[in-house]
């Protein structure tokens, strides 16, 4: 009979950005290892708060599934002697596999043992089921307690492990499994006896948890929502902050609290960071998106006290707002660009200059890009942007509110007098900040962006200090990926190559050290590269064809990939690949460039000749127009007179001449795809 198994982890408060990932890994560690070990199941949740991660398994059965096996063992030459008995190796081999030699059996050459194992009672195994996946899970930072040498992300308070209404006995860092959990820490009675699977939601519930965290997000999304409502506005909520929030509390409340208007005076920006970086508050908008002087937030308990609560709040988010209009008043008394000397006292990295330097180095990195993308005309807003574009690091707003920067730089431009365009360049050169964020939209913002990342990643990778794993400290991937998706929305065709040793000549890397800095990078960007292109859903044989034939212009690498993509999967695309992947293995063999069309013999060749001459004036043409849909189609309507060609031609003759020459030919045909893709990469469907 099938049975429901809980397993629950009680802990001290886990860090709220930390539970997503637990809860994705609690689910897919459990799943393979029931897999794994052949015990059959039918729903699996996860469960997560502050204080616990909960596993659920519905059904579970009683019973590990027997598992029947060949097992494949050395040759008859080598298992049995002369007389036709088994050798020390065919009884090793038996032993091993706990049968007897007299039943090994004999199959294409060898000896096979036919094993059958019997299952056992999963409840037996569960003890280390369970352990094991305490064990398996990771965190980005993990801590020990007391005296053990156990290490998990916070210390381990409880644990229940119910199988059925059988609890599983096993301990962990001296807590024992048992049947007793725990409510909310403040307005929960005490400990909780846990029956079954549904008692557990149940007495939590009683006992102010909300231990499904999609019900806490449905609740706290819904509270919010009523809440601007009834303030006359529409709440700004922010789905990474949202999901901070379900991680913070177990019994969410959402209250509404105020703050006076002259703080509206402020940039919207310098008042919702402190407000939703710092304070965890949702703002709240008018209907024509004007931010106004009330926020909500959650707390983690009931409607009790409400009023306190709201008033604490308050008196929290009125200092804070204090200091930034503090801070922006003092900022507007000095010019961002006589804030540049102060830029000098602001050391980079290590060997590697000031912020003042790196300032200099982007405003020649980005008149460089500007100068290839053709965008002159706007020389001096990109130059008058690079300038400025680190000055609002050193104001007094920055330095409190570092998720400003950028934005205020904006804000003190456009108080200077900048231009409009300057001043948003400033703002857009961060740009990307995270995944899925916007874009730069001007000329300026886009080169400054792509010059900025590009110095971090050169000077990051020249102090050796390249991610590995997990390991990113200075987001590197993150900027790349942000260069190759500004390159591929900004239709630029820059060469990688180029950018990277422009930025090495202004960082005054040594020629003995950027031969190999340069193939670091550039794999780097690779790999970058073909992230984007797999998020479009290209396959990785497509992505592979189009790579090996270069990705120096990045922009163009898309074009080729997405054009291959749209095409690939055809049945004439398969026909061009079979054929001119026949004619790259004949190829290989060629020894000569020129064909003589003196040594044609036949007709079909004549014919093949001819198509590719056309093919080459065509694909020369298409490709300096980046016309990849077109060159496809070429190579696509190439596939006639190849198939003719090898039905009516035998390549490989005595006469050396003739041989060499059409091995030429074909030689010359390969060459076509050369600038698109090595066809050869692509998986026949």
């Amino acid at each position: 009979m099938a049975k429901d198994l809980l397993f629950e982890i009680g802990t001290e408060e886990i860090p709220a950005r930390f539970m997503a990932g637990a809860l994705n890994q609690f689910e897919k560690i459990a799943r393979n290892i029931f897999d794994e070990l052949r015990i059959g199941y039918g729903d699996i949740q996860v469960l997560g708060t502050p204080r616990r991660l909960a596993l659920i398994v519905r059904n579970v059965v009683e019973d590990q599934a027997d598992k029947s096996s060949e097992n494949k063992g050395p040759s008859i030459k080598i298992a049995f002697d002369a007389d036709g008995l088994p050798t020390k190796a065919a009884q090793g081999f038996a032993r091993g596999q706990g049968v007897d030699p007299a039943n090994l059996v004999v199959k294409d050459g060898y000896i096979y043992a036919m094993v059958h194992e019997v299952g056992k009672p999963v409840k037996t195994l569960l003890p280390d089921v369970l352990s094991n996946i305490i064990d398996s899970l990771n965190f980005p930072k993990n801590m020990r307690w007391a005296n053990f040498d156990r290490k998990f992300v916070r210390p381990i308070r409880w644990m229940v492990a119910l199988f059925g209404n059988e609890v599983i006995p096993f301990t962990v860092a001296e807590v024992s499994t048992g049947n007793i959990t725990f409510g909310h820490r403040f307005l929960s009675k005490g400990e909780l006896v846990v029956h079954s699977v549904d008692d557990y939601f149940t007495s939590l519930q009683e006992n102010y948890v909300m231990v499904d965290q999609e019900v806490r997000r449905k609740v706290i999304r819904e509270q919010v929502e009523k809440l601007a409502v009834s303030q006359g506005g529409t709440a700004a909520i922010d789905e990474e902050l949202l999901e901070e929030v379900v991680y913070l509390v177990e019994y969410p409340t959402a209250l509404c609290g105020q703050f006076e208007e002259k703080y509206l005076s402020l940039p919207p920006e310098a008042v919702i960071t402190p407000m939703r970086e710092h304070q965890r508050y949702f703002p709240v908008v008018s209907k024509d998106g004007k931010l106004l002087p009330v926020f909500i937030t959650v707390r983690n308990g009931g409607f009790e006290h409400l009023d306190i609560v709201r008033h604490g709040n308050e008196r929290v988010l009125r200092a804070t707002l204090a200091d930034a209009q503090f801070f922006f008043e003092e900022d507007k008394k000095i010019k961002l660009i006589d804030r540049l000397d102060k830029l000098k006292t602001i050391v980079f990295q290590e060997g590697l200059g000031t912020i003042y330097d790196k300032t200099i180095r982007i405003e020649h990195l980005a008149l460089a890009i500007a100068e290839v993308v053709a965008a002159g005309n706007i020389t001096s807003i990109i130059e008058r942007s690079a300038k400025l574009a680190k000055a609002d690091l050193v104001t007094g707003m920055v330095c409190e509110f570092t998720e400003l920067q950028g934005t205020m730089g904006r804000e003190y431009a456009l108080l200077n007098g900048e231009q409009p365009e300057v001043a948003q360049a400033i703002f857009e050169h961060y740009l990307p900040r995270f995944a899925g964020d916007i874009l730069p939209e001007g000329v300026a913002g886009k080169v400054i962006s792509i010059a900025d990342k590009l110095d971090n990643i050169v000077a990051t990778f020249s102090r050796g200090l390249v991610p590995t794993g997990s390991q990113d400290p200075y987001a590197l991937r993150r900027q790349a990926l942000g260069i190759v998706n500004i390159l591929i929305d900004a239709k630029y065709h820059i060469s990688l190559d180029g950018m990277l040793s422009n930025a090495m000549d202004l960082l005054g890397i040594q020629n003995e050290k950027r031969e190999k800095l340069l193939v670091e990078i550039e794999e780097f960007f690779r790999l970058r590269i073909k992230n984007v292109l797999g998020d479009e859903n290209i396959r990785y044989d497509m992505i592979d064809a189009v790579m090996t034939t270069g990705v120096d212009d990045i922009y163009d690498t898309w074009l080729r990939a997405k054009a291959l993509a749209a095409d690939g999967s055809s049945s004439e695309m398969q026909k061009a690949v079979q054929a001119f992947t026949r004619v790259g293995n004949l190829a290989k063999n060629a020894t000569v460039d020129v064909i003589e069309e003196s040594l044609f013999t036949v007709d079909e060749e004549r014919m093949l000749y001819l198509a590719y001459k056309d093919a080459c004036q065509q694909i020369q043409r298409m490709t300096i127009a980046k016309d990849y849909p077109g060159i496809l189609d070429v190579m696509i309507k190439m596939t006639q007179p190849i198939d003719i060609f090898f039905g009516a031609v035998m390549v490989m003759v005595e006469d050396v001449a003739v041989r060499n020459n059409r091995l030429a030919l074909l030689k010359g045909i390969t060459g076509l795809t050369r600038n698109m893709a090595d066809l050869s990469k692509i998986v026949a469907l």
